[in-house]
């Protein structure tokens, strides 16, 4: 697989990852493509791209967490 189709390919991912409306769901796939993103600049060198994209996983990361613990939370108060 050439180095091109892996960030066509993630750049693809992270531009329908926010055509979603479901914000998990969003983060997820976000993630997904930003790490496809990351795989990309390592093996060109791009190492600025690298640590944007790992910053952006970190923060979809934090956000995911944060609306699982609320969901667990909603469900421990509901019993």
């Amino acid at each position: 697989m050439s180095h091109e189709l892996i960030g066509y390919l993630g750049s693809v991912v992270i531009a329908i990852s926010l055509l979603l409306t479901n914000i998990t769901r969003l983060r997820y796939l976000n993630s997904a493509g930003c790490l496809m993103m990351v795989v990309y600049a390592l093996l060109i060198g791009a190492y600025p791209v690298v640590l944007m994209n790992c910053i952006c996983i970190m923060i979809n990361i934090y956000h995911i967490v944060k609306v699982e613990r609320s969901i667990k939370s909603e469900l421990v108060k509901a019993d």
